[in-house]
């Protein structure tokens, strides 16, 4: 009931148009891990169609690295990047909800309220 509710706050329900008509034909899951430190891979990364960010890996700073290019970013409440800079406007954040406190942080976000 608590989800139902929840999701009836929300602006919508689906994945924005421009997702949803991509044809992910290469797509790449950046984690968090720090493996990436000193590859200078990110040209490489920047390629793919879609680009996943796990958690808070930071990009500012490490682009050479990582690439710059965030299609959707996906997290748990507190993994959530605290810079503004780590949501490009064209990407789209996924909140991993699973825990009761989750869905009280999502609740507290859309609702503008403190938690």
């Amino acid at each position: 009931e608590k989800l139902k509710n929840l999701l009836e706050l929300l602006p919508e329900h689906d994945l924005p148009e421009d997702l949803k008509s991509k044809h992910c034909k290469r797509c790449v899951v950046v984690g968090s891990g720090g493996i990436l430190h000193g590859s200078e891979l990110g040209h490489l990364l920047n390629q793919f169609d879609i680009v996943i960010r796990l958690n808070d890996a930071p990009v500012q700073g490490y682009t050479d690295h990582v690439g710059n290019k965030t299609t959707i970013r996906m997290t748990y409440p507190e993994g959530a990047p605290l810079s503004e800079h780590e949501y490009p406007p064209a990407s789209l954040f996924v909140a991993v909800l699973f825990k009761s406190v989750d869905f009280n942080w999502l609740e507290a976000m859309v609702k503008n309220e403190t938690l």
